[in-house]
């Protein structure tokens, strides 16, 4: 396949249905770890196609919904310091924190930024000697690369004038989270296809190997899901647990080794809070000994800060899979995209926004069954 219409043929994804419908004999639990698969899977209405046997479960595969509470109010705090340019992507100018959010504090003056780049704020550094600017640092494996490119370029530039909030997070040590929890009810996971691009598959095969449970790397297209259902249920009947590669168009074994040797020199393994899920070990990044001066968290003091979750959000629950966003009391009422209680709800990759934009402020549908 060479154009992306084709990853949305009808006549294949129906092929691909047959095909689990043949296989499945019995209910089995799947996770989706990517926000995009979400997304995908609710905007094509997947989860309703498939058997009602297999059940998908949304995962904690947002960066912007699983940076903790604390974080975001000590970039309120940073944002609010005289002299800051604050620069971020532009979904975390609306994640709550513990009473306001980043639109809030430049409402009543602080210079936030919307950035496409974690190199535009390098170049605002360059531009602006006489502010602090700092770049708010988040995301999975996909975006530490540039982001560490950015420490490297300030590094380059002799910069005294830039630095980053890094709240990076790891995607092997959250699976590990879910499969030790008591509650999981996970059998097969979904990996996401865009960070294995950059880490490779081989750091899934312990897991797979140690927990029994299948793991197929994929794509965000619905065929590319379909696929990767497919195939981990095929495994899931089977008896096997293997780590399959279904994204072998964009994703290689050993992932990209420049990428990777980047971000060993730049970042250092850290324990990190995950919003609504709590302390992951060794879940994170943080910068080198050598790239503290980069720092933002220690450059304006501001670690010492600790926030909690709204009262009533739920979204804690639905990072884990505990329950589906429509399954919320709030859901639709309280929180809106308008008036969010969590993040869940304003990521562009977030579940409970997932469910308001393609079903609307009301319970799930009957799952639809294909003839």
């Amino acid at each position: 396949m060479r154009y992306l219409e084709e990853f949305q043929d009808p006549v294949l994804a129906r092929s691909l249905l047959s095909d689990i419908e043949r296989t499945v004999t019995r209910p089995w639990a799947i996770m989706e770890v990517c926000g995009g698969q979400t997304h995908s899977i609710i905007r094509n209405g997947i989860d309703q196609l498939l058997p009602e046997q297999v059940e998908l479960i949304h995962g904690p595969g947002c960066p912007v919904c699983v940076t903790p509470v604390q974080m975001i109010d000590r970039a309120l705090a940073i944002a609010a310091t005289p002299g800051v340019i604050f620069c971020s992507f532009g979904d975390m100018l609306r994640v709550p924190g513990g009473e306001r959010d980043l639109f809030s504090v430049r409402a009543v003056g602080a210079d936030v930024r919307i950035v496409y780049s974690p190199l535009d704020a390098v170049a605002l550094a360059q531009q602006n000697p006489g502010n602090e600017v700092v770049f708010f640092a988040i995301g999975f494996e996909t975006t530490a690369p540039a982001n560490a490119m950015a420490a490297l370029e300030a590094e380059r530039l002799g910069l005294v004038n830039f630095s980053m909030l890094v709240s990076h997070v790891l995607v092997p040590p959250a699976i590990e989270a879910i499969l030790r929890s008591p509650a999981c009810r996970v059998q097969a996971f979904l990996a996401a296809g865009h960070v294995c691009t950059v880490m490779g598959t081989e750091q899934y095969r312990p897991l797979a190997l140690e927990y029994r449970v299948p793991i197929v790397v994929t794509g965000f297209e619905p065929l590319d899901v379909l696929e990767g259902v497919r195939r981990a249920i095929h495994q899931l009947e089977a008896g096997t647990a293997e780590v399959e590669n279904a994204y072998a168009r964009a994703v290689r074994p050993d992932g990209n080794r420049a990428a990777q040797e980047v971000l060993e020199r730049v970042f250092e393994p850290t324990d990190r809070t995950w919003r609504g899920i709590g302390e992951i070990p060794a879940s994170g990044w943080r910068l080198r000994g050598g790239y503290a001066r980069f720092d933002a968290e220690q450059r304006f003091e501001v670690g010492s800060i600790r926030t909690s979750e709204a009262a009533g959000c739920r979204s804690g629950e639905v990072l884990q899979g505990l329950i589906r966003p429509s399954e919320c009391e709030f859901f639709g009422t309280r929180c809106t995209p308008r008036t969010p209680l969590g993040a869940t709800m304003v990521s562009g990759e977030g579940a409970c926004a997932a469910y308001y934009r393609y079903r609307g402020a009301r319970p799930d549908p009957d799952r639809a069954r294909v003839a």
